[in-house]
């Protein structure tokens, strides 16, 4: 099996180079790499370039729902496997996807845990490995088969947030899904600069938001006005 990565990328230059560096430690055989960038203004696209196997396309699309998609539309991996750049995927990911699959699952997820040891955040990790949507998100990284990413027409670009959450909805209402046991490791920079109460808060009126079907540019206003990311 043939696996394509994509990983979606803005200002990451903080990132993404420990991110391909780890990746191509692994010298994985049936793995691609590819990079979607959406129009960053620091040198992200300079040090992805940088590794000669790894695709970088500067797409200046600035969506991580057009950019995902464009990044399956260029994979060439029967699997694909969408990572954030600031979250670091497992050793193990090309085997446990595998494995899911010998199971009967071509759709799924890790659940996570942040790069800090804080019992608040511990607790919000604690819930990823249950099966519920408010437990779900972009940061635990998904994988699933090229065919059914098609089948179901990749992510809906009307969504400039919560992209993540309406195509695990509109799959998962016809598709087994699978939540590995094992964690994957999410950065806790968001919390750098803002409080742990006012994170989840926000993050829990967004989803309300979202469910309510309220305007995903509405939600986007919301959420960049309430929380302060000095990574954008």
């Amino acid at each position: 099996m043939k696996l394509s990565i994509i990983i979606p990328t803005l200002n990451e230059e903080d990132n993404i180079e420990k991110l391909l560096g780890f990746l191509n430690g692994l010298q994985q055989t049936y793995v691609e790499i590819i990079v979607v960038d959406g129009g960053s203004k620091d040198s992200t696209v300079e040090r992805a370039k940088a590794y000669k196997n790894v695709l970088c396309f500067d797409t200046q699309l600035m969506s991580r729902a057009k950019q995902m998609n464009y990044g399956a539309e260029k994979a060439s991996g029967e699997m694909l496997y969408f990572i954030h750049a600031d979250v670091m995927p497992l050793p193990s990911f090309y085997a446990d996807i595998l494995q899911a699959q010998k199971e009967g699952y071509d759709f799924g997820c890790y659940r996570f845990k942040f790069d800090k040891e804080h019992r608040a955040l511990a607790f919000n990790a604690y819930f990823t490995r249950f099966n519920r949507m408010f437990c779900r998100g972009g940061d635990q990284t998904m994988f699933i088969t090229k065919t059914l990413f098609n089948k179901y027409e990749g992510f809906d670009t009307y969504y400039s947030i919560m992209e993540d959450f309406d195509f695990i909805r509109r799959v998962k209402k016809k598709e087994k899904f699978k939540i590995i046991p094992k964690s994957v490791v999410v950065s806790a920079r968001k919390y750098d600069h803002n409080s742990y109460l006012k994170v989840n808060l926000i993050n829990l009126m967004s989803y309300w938001m979202f469910m309510l079907g309220k305007s995903p540019d509405d939600i986007r206003t919301f959420y960049k006005k309430n929380l302060v990311m000095k990574y954008e």
